[in-house]
């Protein structure tokens, strides 16, 4: 690039750190921000005598614009540099000098936060801001409920960490935000320093903040490793990761790298990277600073799963309720090393919130098996080539006239091949009927000869309409109708679950079969209102379902032998308590989900202050430390077992 290139990309990034930094409002992604400062980097190694003094690079953070007032750090708090693969790794260990002993921990993606202890109080909170001055955001950080406000330690101390919102904390936020009508946090990092910067202390308090030192600023400790400064702070009462590794070499680093990586989808927040320190704090001094970062130190980031590409169209999807989807059709790109095309849109309600359009540049997440989603639109970008997307009124698949219900769009025909197929493959499904070698493309071709009209007919095929049709041979017709009739014995539950019911999902069918039993179906909407859970959407659904479905539910009674052993709860130490179960057991996890819901218990995902027992096997993660915590009583296999008897 030449210095007039460089000079533009100098202003875009400065234009790209405001709007993250200071307004939390996003323009490009992650992966973009970090591409652009590296070809700054790479331009102003080669031309130190055209670098600008305007250039990211040369200042720790953004320029401080808020209504907070300004707090000077005892010690300046630095930024960090970045390394992206094991070459750079090694590159900035040969720079450093050093070849062994090195701290690792996550690197949550959060707001940098310092705080000031003085005499064991917390005298003060502030924004990283410019690395020298931040904001003043005490008033709010004393809403936190993790910061200790007192600690057992009199010297004065500024302590370094990074505050952040759970994944599943976020996803409650943004869906409170969608139904009061606000514009939605792009991602977690967002709403964490969005919240940190509340001019009103209430909001803060209600964004369930977590706060995870990192490190230290001033401070008179007289500790020799950073690892032994960081056990210190832990001791303090401060929320500390369970993934902390002391590694001998880089090759232990790299091994390291590999392993969080591997659990970043399972963590319960969001983690861009691995941070990687020299333990020695005399060698750290000895190696000392640049201007923007320490030498001794370095993120080493995750690969991006988060990417900007451009909308290239819609398609509707019909479901098996006659939900009409809009699904985004994406110039591909590689996220997470999966080659993504679209993402989901959810329903024309939040295409208007988005105010997304046709060949607009678009931020997307994908985050293990999560379906990608679109999480930014990047409206400064436009150039007058984008078009609306409109609202459809006629089926895509049939061709009948839609119902526009708001949120909603269904098609009403029963006969829609969409809705057919997609109930039966519903129907069949492991978590429903359970019909072993009766998948999607066999549903297809099944329905496409016309052996099957409908869910119920599904029990009516016999030997003979399989011949002919490819693939089928006398093995495999054989262990497909066995497999039906098989299908026959199963669980009310899953019944109600295999319906396809708006908003009835396996858990709500599990209340239903426990709560009512076979009488379900004769159960009002009031009725179904009064389960713990359920709502009035969910209790509309059913009521609408079973007006239309009843005769249809008592003749599949008929034809299947279902049992409901839900109303068969036995009494034990479990019944009525929330469980949640982690780590190796020496059965599969949905065996001791089963066993415990038999016995009355609720299964949770997640630990809060709600859950009554963690099931823990080997290998726990973040769950075991949260359980710790929260007080939460936590089994081994043994004393679990031991409890039952």
């Amino acid at each position: 690039m030449d210095y007039k290139e460089y000079l533009e990309k100098v202003s875009l990034a400065k234009k790209y750190a405001l709007a993250y930094y200071q307004k939390d409002e996003p323009l490009a992604s992650d992966e973009e921000y970090d591409k652009l400062i590296r070809e700054l980097r790479a331009f102003e190694n080669d031309n130190k005598s055209l670098i600008s003094s305007d250039s990211p690079n040369q200042n720790i953070g953004s320029v401080i614009q808020s209504e907070f007032k300004k707090i000077k750090h005892l010690s300046k708090m630095w930024s960090m540099e970045d390394v992206f693969n094991e070459e750079e790794l090694r590159a900035w260990a040969k720079r450093a000098k050093c070849d062994k002993d090195f701290f690792v921990e996550p690197k949550f993606d959060g707001a940098s936060l310092n705080l000031l202890y003085e005499n064991g109080v917390l005298i003060s909170g502030a924004t990283r801001g410019d690395g020298e001055l931040g904001e003043d955001i005490s008033l709010n950080v004393l809403e936190i409920d993790n910061i200790p406000k007192n600690i057992n330690y009199k010297e004065r101390i500024e302590i370094r960490g990074e505050v952040l919102i759970l994944k599943s904390d976020f996803d409650t936020l943004n869906e409170m935000r969608a139904k009061e009508g606000l514009s939605l946090f792009a991602n977690p990092r967002n709403a964490a320093s969005g919240s940190l910067r509340q001019l009103d202390t209430s909001i803060t308090k209600q964004r369930k903040l977590k706060f995870y030192p990192w490190g230290v600023g001033e401070h008179s400790l007289h500790f020799e490793k950073h690892s032994e400064i960081m056990a210190f702070v832990r001791s303090l009462g401060f929320l500390y990761d369970d993934f902390i590794r002391i590694c001998k070499n880089l090759d232990e680093v790299l091994s390291s790298y590999k392993e969080l990586l591997n659990l970043r989808d399972e963590k319960a927040m969001m983690m861009d990277g691995m941070v990687v320190r020299i333990d020695d704090l005399k060698l750290c001094e000895e190696i000392g600073y640049t201007v923007k970062f320490p030498k001794f130190m370095a993120a080493f980031k995750f690969p991006a799963i988060e990417k900007t590409t451009r909308l290239l169209g819609v398609n509707l999807q019909v479901g098996r309720s006659g939900v009409v989807t809009p699904v985004a059709i994406l110039e591909p790109v590689s996220l997470d090393g999966v080659t993504v095309k679209s993402a989901t849109l959810h329903n024309f309600d939040e295409i208007a919130r988005l105010d997304i359009m046709i060949n607009d540049y678009v931020s997307v997440i994908r985050s293990g098996d999560v379906i990608p989603k679109i999480t930014n639109v990047y409206k400064d970008r436009r150039q007058g080539l984008e078009s609306k997307i409109s609202r459809p009124k006629f089926c895509p698949v049939c061709s009948s006239e839609l119902l526009d219900e708001g949120a909603l769009i269904k098609c009403q025909n029963l006969d829609c091949e969409a809705r057919l197929v997609n109930l039966v493959i519903h129907f069949v499904s492991k978590k429903c009927m359970n019909i072993d070698g009766l998948g999607e493309n066999i549903a297809e071709l099944l329905y496409k000869h016309k052996k099957i009209s409908s869910i119920e007919s599904i029990y009516s095929l016999k030997a003979e309409d399989f011949e002919n049709l490819e693939g089928f041979k006398d093995k495999k017709i054989n262990n497909l109708l066995s497999s039906i009739e098989s299908s026959k014995d199963n669980e009310l539950f899953r019944f109600i679950s295999a319906l396809g019911i708006e908003h009835i999902g396996e858990v709500a069918a599990k209340k239903i079969a426990s709560s009512f039993g076979f009488e379900w179906i004769e159960k009002t909407k009031e009725d179904f209102e009064n389960l713990e859970g359920f709502g009035e959407q969910m209790a509309f659904s059913l009521q609408d379902f079973l007006a239309v479905n009843k005769g249809r539910i008592l003749h599949f009674y008929d034809i299947l032998r279902l049992k409901n052993t839900q109303q068969n709860i036995q009494n034990s130490p479990f019944t009525g308590k929330t469980v949640v179960i982690t780590g190796t057991l020496s059965k599969p996890r949905d065996e001791f989900k089963i066993m415990l819901e038999n016995m009355g218990a609720k299964i949770s995902s997640s630990i809060s202050s709600k859950t009554d027992f963690l099931l823990c096997g080997k290998e726990a993660g973040s769950k075991l430390s949260k359980a710790k915590d929260l007080g939460v009583r936590i089994l081994n296999e043994e004393e679990f077992n031991s409890l039952l008897k």
